[in-house]
C-alpha cells in the first residue's frame, strides 16, 4: 500500500514528525517532562499546545495495539495483522491520512471546554466537514472526509465536559482517507487532485533536496548527517505572528523559540546550500532589535522577550556566514547588518559598562547564554571574560565592513576599540593561567571550574600564544569520553543534568573547537569534534548531553545541536576525514 522507507527512521518520542514550513508536529510529547501514550496534532501557534489526540482503532472501534514508525515524509501507526494508518503532510498546514484494516479516533486532546479554554467540536455544513475550534492556539482543525471514509461523530456541539471527537473507519471494509487542517477562520472546502502516494513523493522529494542542498558532502563517515537536517528541516517554520521570516524553531518541542545566540549556528549550517534561509536565520532577532540597540531574548509566534539578552556572538558568526555563503552580500545587505552589528555593540559598551569601567558585564547568567554555570554562584552582576572576548570579535568584524563600505575613520576607531578591550581583558581579568571573573559592583573577582571562564579561547588568533597555550591546558581538563563537560567533572559542583553546570553542549562545542583551531591548537581541535560528532551519531541532537554516559537530556530535537553536528562533520569531510 505504501512505498518503502525513505530516509532516516527515527523515534516520535525523540524527534516530532512534521515538515518544513509547518507549525505543529505529531508527537506524543506535550510538554517539558510530559510524555502521552498516544500520538498528538501539537501547534507551536500562541505557545506549544496539543490539540487533537490521534488513536489508532480496531475494527470494534476499540483502541488498536499498533506500533509507530516514522521516516522524513512518512509516519504510520502498523497493526499487529498489517492494518495500517498512514499521515503525511500535504501543505504546511495540512496532512493527508489513509488507512486500512485499521481506524483513526481524531479527538480533542483537552476534555474539558470552558469560556476561555479548550476545544469546541461541530459539523460545518459549508465544508461538510467536522471543524475543532481551540482557545489556546486561536485556530481552527478541520477534519474532512474523504474516499471511502466513514465518521462517527461524538460531543459535537456540547459544552463542559465531553468527550468531543470523530472515530473514522473504512466505509466498506476498503481503504479510507481524510484531511486535517490548520486553518484561521475559514477557507474553501478542502479539495485535492493528488493522490496519497504522489503527495507522499513530493513529501520526501522536498526533503532529499533539502539535504542534499546543506550536507552534499555526507558519506558513511557522517552518518547521522540525515538525520541532522531532518531535524532542522522539519523544525522550520513559515513567517507567522512575530516571526518575521521563515525561521529555524530551536525545536518543535517545548524550546519552540529562536534564542538570540542559538540562531547563529543554524545559520551557519545553512549558508552554503540554503544562502537565503541563512540569511534569514541571522537575521531574524534583528527585526525586533530595540531603541538602544539590544536584540531580544528570544522571538516566536506570539510573544518578544526583551527580559534578558544574549552573548554578542554575532560578530563572531557573521565573520564565519560570510565565507560560507556561495554568493557575498551585496553593498546595501552589508550596510544593514553593520548598522545593526553597530548598534548592538554600541549596546554593550555603553549600557553594560559601569561608569569609568573598561569592560562590559552581564546582569544575570541568563544573558551570557550559561544560565546556571558556576562562574555566577558568587554573584549575578559579573564582567566575565568571554563577554569581552566575543566583542573583540564583533569589533574586528565591524572595522572589516566599515572599510569595505568606505568608512574608513570608522574601521579605524572600531580596531583601536577592540585593541582597547583586549588590553583591558588580559589586565584585567587574566591571572596567572586562567581568566578570572569580577563583581561589577565591588571588584571581587574568583575562579570557578566552569568552562565559560575558558572561552576566550575563541579569540584564536588574537591571543598571545601563552595565554591560548593555558586555556588549552585547561580546556583539556573539561574533556569525557563524549566532549566537554561544562563544569569540570572533579567539580563539587557537577551535577549529571545540572543544565550548564555539567552537561555537554553544541554551542560551547563549536566556539571552543574554532577559536582552538584558529589559535593554532589543531590536535585538540580534532579531538573536541570527533568526540562530539560521535556524540551525536550514537545518542542524536538532544539539548545538552551527561558528559559521563553520553546520554541526551531535556528537548531531544534541538536544532542548534544538529546543525552543530552539520558543521563539524562537514568541516571534518572538507579535511578528507574518513
Amino acid at each position: 500500500m505504501t512505498a518503502a522507507p525513505s530516509g532516516p527512521a527515527f523515534s516520535v518520542h525523540d524527534i516530532p514528525f512534521s515538515t518544513y514550513g509547518s507549525w505543529f508536529g505529531i508527537s506524543p510529547v506535550l510538554a517539558e517532562r510530559t510524555r502521552a501514550e498516544d500520538l498528538h496534532l501539537v501547534s507551536h501557534q500562541n505557545g506549544m499546545h496539543a490539540v487533537l489526540r490521534l488513536v489508532s482503532l480496531d475494527a470494534r472501534g476499540g483502541r488498536a495495539e499498533t506500533r509507530v514508525e516514522a521516516t522524513p515524509g512518512l509516519l504510520s501507526w502498523i497493526g499487529r495483522d498489517g492494518g495500517r494508518v498512514d499521515l503525511v503532510y500535504a501543505s504546511p498546514d495540512t496532512v493527508r491520512l489513509r488507512g486500512s484494516g485499521l481506524g483513526l479516533g481524531v479527538l480533542a486532546a483537552a476534555r474539558t471546554l470552558t469560556p476561555f479554554s479548550g476545544t469546541y467540536f461541530f459539523h460545518d455544513p459549508a465544508a461538510n466537514a467536522h471543524v475543532f475550534t481551540s482557545y489556546e492556539t486561536g485556530r481552527r482543525y478541520r477534519v474532512t472526509l474523504l474516499s471511502g471514509a466513514r465518521g462517527e461523530p461524538a460531543g459535537a456541539q456540547a459544552l463542559g465536559g465531553a468527550d468531543r471527537g470523530v472515530a473514522v473507519t473504512a466505509d466498506a471494509g476498503g481503504t479510507w482517507e481524510l484531511a486535517i487542517e490548520e486553518l484561521d477562520t475559514a477557507r474553501p472546502p478542502y479539495g485535492s487532485t493528488a493522490s496519497f502516494d504522489e503527495i507522499l513523493r513530493t513529501a520526501r522529494r522536498s526533503f532529499a533536496e533539502f539535504v542534499d542542498d546543506i550536507a552534499p558532502w555526507r558519506s558513511a563517515a557522517t552518518p547521522a548527517a540525515e538525520l541532522a537536517a531532518y531535524v532542522v528541516w522539519s523544525a522550520t517554520v513559515r513567517p507567522t505572528g512575530l516571526v518575521t521570516r521563515p525561521a529555524v524553531l530551536m525545536s518543535k518541542h517545548w524550546m519552540d523559540k529562536v534564542w538570540s545566540w542559538d540562531h547563529c549556528f543554524n545559520a551557519l549550517a545553512l549558508a552554503p546550500g540554503r544562502p537565503l534561509l541563512a540569511l534569514h536565520q541571522f537575521s531574524l532577532p534583528f527585526d525586533h532589535q530595540d531603541d538602544s540597540g539590544a536584540l531580544p531574548d528570544s522571538v516566536t509566534h506570539s510573544e518578544v522577550l526583551h527580559n534578558f539578552v544574549k552573548p554578542p556572538i554575532h560578530g563572531w558568526a557573521f565573520g564565519r556566514l560570510r565565507r560560507r555563503l556561495p554568493v557575498p552580500p551585496g553593498t546595501d545587505e552589508l550596510a544593514t547588518i553593520y548598522d545593526r552589528l553597530r548598534r548592538w555593540t554600541d549596546f554593550w559598551l555603553t549600557a553594560r559598562r559601569a561608569p569609568d569601567a573598561e569592560l562590559p558585564y552581564y546582569q544575570h547568567g541568563n544573558d551570557s547564554g550559561w544560565d546556571n554555570a558556576t562562574t555566577f554562584d558568587p554573584a549575578r552582576v559579573v564582567v566575565t571574560a568571554d563577554l569581552t572576548a566575543f566583542l573583540v570579535l564583533q569589533l574586528h568584524q565591524l572595522a572589516m565592513l566599515a572599510a569595505e563600505l568606505g568608512r574608513p575613520d570608522e574601521a579605524g576607531g572600531w580596531t583601536r576599540t577592540a585593541e582597547d578591550l583586549q588590553a583591558a581583558l588580559l589586565d584585567q581579568l587574566w591571572d596567572t593561567d586562567r581568566f578570572v571573573a569580577r563583581d561589577a559592583a565591588t571588584g571581587d573577582t574568583w575562579r570557578s571550574a566552569s568552562l565559560l571562564d575558558l572561552m576566550p579561547v575563541v579569540l584564536g588568533e588574537h591571543l598571545p600564544a601563552e595565554v591560548a597555550a593555558a586555556l588549552a591546558d585547561h580546556i583539556k581538563t573539561h574533556l569525557t569520553p563524549y566532549g566537554l563537560a561544562t563544569e569540570r567533572t572533579t567539580s563539587p559542583h557537577y551535577l549529571a543534568d545540572g543544565y550548564w553546570r555539567g552537561p555537554i553542549w553544541a554551542p560551547a562545542t563549536v566556539l571552543v573547537e574554532d577559536g582552538l583551531r584558529r589559535a593554532g591548537h589543531h590536535r585538540l581541535a580534532d579531538d573536541i569534534s570527533a568526540r562530539f560528532r560521535a556524540l551525536c551519531e550514537t545518542h542524536g541532537f538532544a539539548e545538552n548531553f551527561d558528559a559521563l554516559t553520553g546520554t541526551g537530556l531535556r528537548d531531544r530535537a534541538y536544532t542548534w545541536t544538529a546543525s552543530s553536528y552539520l558543521l563539524l562533520a562537514e568541516a571534518h569531510a572538507h579535511r578528507g576525514g574518513h
